[in-house]
C-alpha cells in the first residue's frame, strides 16, 4: 500500500509545474452563491477584455518550461494580481484579502466562481514579479498599447475620410508628436550616508561572528567592542554640530571596527569545516567588502564620490541619481528614459540603476518610435539638455523638428527681426505646452501608481514594479477613453431621441426657436 503511495506522489510531481490552462471561463456563466449575476459594465469586467491573455501565456509559460513539480499559477492570477495591486495602490497582503473579498476580482483572475478563500499567499506575489519581469511586462504594455494606438489611428483617418499614415521613406510622411523625459523612480529606502552605512555594516557583521561562533563553542568569542562602537555612533548621531573634523573622526572609528570585523570572519570560516551562514548573509558579507573598500578610498582620498557607489547592504544595486530638484540634489533610485507618444501611451525606453545623460537617449527612442508605428514622429518635445548636435543634425537628416531654441546666438532685438523673435516665442510657448504632458505623467505615476516609492527589495522585482505601474497606467488611460466614447455615444442618442421629440410636437405650447439647436445631431 504504502508503494501504491509513493508511485502515487512521484507521478504527481512528475506532471509540468505550468500545464495547458483551460479556456476562460465565460462572463455569463460566473457562479454567484449568494445570487445575482455581474455586470458587464464593470471596470474589471472592461478592463478583462484589454489584456491579450494567450499572448502573454505564451511567454509566462516559458519560465516553467524545463521545471516538474507542483502546479503553478496561471498566467491570469500572476499578472492579474500584480495589475490589482498596482490599480489599487495595496500591499501585497492587502491584495489578496481584496481578491478573496470581491467576486469581480475573482472573475478578473480567471475563476470559474466566486470562493471565499484566499487564491494564494502574500509571498506568491514576489515569485509573481520574478516570474513576470520588466522585460516581459514592457512587451505586454508594447502589444495592447500599439493595438491602442491603432484603433485609434483608424478611427481618426475614418472620420477625416482618408488613409491612415504610412513611411515610404519621404520626410513628408512624419506623423505625430514625440515626447520625451527622464526621471528617477526612488526606492524604498533610508536616507544614505556613509557614517550610518558603515554602523549597518558593523551590526551586522557582529551578527555573522555570532552565528560562526555559535558553530564552535568550544572556542573564545573573541572581542568585537560593540559597546563602544555603539556608544560612539550614538555620540555623533546626538551631535547637532557635525563639522568636517568631527565626521571624519567618526569615519575612522567605524571603519577600523568592520575592518577589525571582517578579519575575525575571515579566520574563523577557515577554521570552521562548514559555512554556517545561509545564502542571504554571505551575500550581504561580499557587499559589505566591497563598501568597506570603497569608504577607505573616500576617507583616504577626502572625497565624496566614487564610480559604482554602495548606498545600502540590503540593495547595493542602487545608485545616486543628479536631479537637481528643490527637495534634493539627489534622488536614489533607477533612472527612466520615457517615452508620450499620441494618444498618451507611455513607455519606458531604458532603466538603468547607473546615472547617464539622457540626450544619448533621443536617437535610440526616435528609431523605437518608428519600429512601432512605421514611420517618424513630426516634431520631438524635449528639455534643453536633449540640444545638442548630434540631436540636431540627426532630427533634421528625417525631417523631424526638435522643439526648443536653435544653437548659436539668438537674433538681435531690431525692428527687421520683430516679427521673427515673436514666431520663435509663440513657438517655443506652444512647444513647451506640449512637453508639460510628460511632466503631467510624471506627477500621476508618482502620485497615483507608486512610482515615488518602489517598496520592492530586489534589483529585478523593481524594476517589474516599475514596468507594471506604467503599464497599469496606460490601462486607465485606455478605459478612460473607452468610458468617454460609450459617454458620448449615449449623448448622442439622447440628442437623436429629443429631435425625434421636437419634430413630433411633444413639446407644444413652445415654440420652435433656435436655442433647440443645441439638440439637433448633424
Amino acid at each position: 500500500m504504502q508503494g501504491i503511495r509513493v508511485k502515487a506522489l512521484k507521478s504527481l510531481h512528475l506532471k509540468n509545474m505550468y500545464p495547458e490552462q483551460e479556456t476562460t471561463p465565460a462572463f455569463e456563466r460566473f457562479y454567484l452563491p449568494f445570487g445575482g449575476r455581474l455586470h458587464g459594465d464593470n471596470r474589471w469586467v472592461q478592463l478583462n477584455d484589454l489584456i491579450p491573455w494567450d499572448e502573454v501565456e505564451i511567454k509566462y509559460r516559458e519560465c516553467f518550461k524545463k521545471k516538474k513539480g507542483r502546479k503553478a499559477k496561471s498566467v491570469r492570477v500572476a499578472l492579474g494580481a500584480l495589475i490589482i495591486k498596482e490599480k489599487l495602490n495595496l500591499t501585497d497582503e492587502e491584495t489578496v484579502e481584496q481578491i478573496r473579498e470581491n467576486p469581480y476580482l475573482q472573475f478578473f483572475l480567471g475563476f470559474e466562481g466566486y470562493r471565499y478563500e484566499r487564491p494564494f499567499e502574500a509571498s506568491m506575489m514576489t515569485y509573481f514579479r520574478r516570474r513576470l519581469g520588466a522585460d516581459v511586462i514592457a512587451g505586454i504594455n508594447e502589444i495592447v498599447a500599439k493595438r491602442f494606438h491603432d484603433q485609434q489611428e483608424k478611427q481618426e483617418a475614418a472620420e477625416e475620410k482618408k488613409e491612415p499614415p504610412k513611411d515610404d521613406g519621404g520626410h513628408d510622411d512624419n506623423h505625430g508628436q514625440l515626447l520625451l523625459d527622464a526621471t528617477c523612480a526612488p526606492q524604498d529606502m533610508r536616507h544614505p550616508s556613509d557614517v550610518l552605512l558603515l554602523n549597518e555594516c558593523r551590526e551586522k557583521t557582529e551578527r555573522i561572528i555570532d552565528i560562526l561562533h555559535a558553530a564552535e563553542p568550544e572556542a573564545e568569542k573573541p572581542r568585537t567592542y560593540r559597546k563602544v562602537a555603539r556608544n560612539e555612533f550614538l555620540s555623533f548621531m546626538l551631535n547637532r554640530k557635525k563639522n568636517k573634523k568631527v565626521v571624519r573622526r567618526a569615519l575612522r572609528k567605524q571603519i577600523g571596527y568592520v575592518s577589525r570585523n571582517l578579519k575575525t570572519i575571515d579566520l574563523m570560516l577557515k577554521r570552521i569545516s562548514s559555512n554556517p551562514l545561509n545564502a542571504v548573509q554571505n551575500r550581504n558579507l561580499l557587499t559589505i567588502k566591497e563598501i568597506l573598500e570603497q569608504q577607505v578610498y573616500l576617507y583616504r582620498n577626502n572625497t565624496h564620490s566614487v564610480p559604482g557607489k554602495i548606498l545600502s547592504v540590503s540593495q547595493p544595486h542602487v545608485r545616486a541619481i543628479a536631479r537637481g530638484k528643490a527637495r534634493g540634489a539627489f534622488e536614489f533610485g533607477a533612472k527612466l528614459s520615457v517615452a508620450v507618444v499620441p494618444h498618451r501611451m507611455v513607455y519606458i525606453d531604458r532603466l538603468s540603476w547607473e546615472p547617464y545623460n539622457e540626450s544619448e537617449d533621443l536617437i535610440p527612442q526616435v528609431e523605437k518610435y518608428r519600429e512601432r508605428f512605421g514611420y517618424y514622429p513630426e516634431s520631438v518635445h524635449a528639455d534643453k539638455i536633449y540640444r545638442n548636435r548630434a540631436n540636431l543634425q540627426y532630427c533634421a537628416e528625417h525631417g523631424i523638428r526638435l522643439s526648443g531654441p536653435r544653437l548659436g546666438r539668438p537674433l538681435k532685438d531690431t525692428e527687421e527681426n520683430a516679427s521673427k523673435i515673436k514666431a520663435i516665442k509663440k513657438l517655443m510657448k506652444r512647444d513647451e505646452a506640449i512637453r508639460q504632458e510628460v511632466e503631467s505623467v510624471f506627477g500621476v505615476g508618482k502620485r497615483r501608481y507608486g512610482l515615488d516609492r518602489i517598496v520592492a527589495r530586489t534589483k529585478a522585482t523593481s524594476a517589474s514594479m516599475i514596468m507594471m505601474c506604467v503599464f497599469v497606467m496606460n490601462l486607465e488611460t485606455i478605459l478612460r477613453d473607452l468610458f468617454i466614447f460609450f459617454f458620448g455615444y449615449i449623448k448622442i442618442l439622447s440628442c437623436l431621441m429629443i429631435n425625434a421629440c421636437i419634430g413630433d410636437g411633444f413639446f407644444a405650447g413652445q415654440k420652435k426657436s433656435h436655442q433647440h439647436g443645441v439638440f439637433l445631431v448633424s
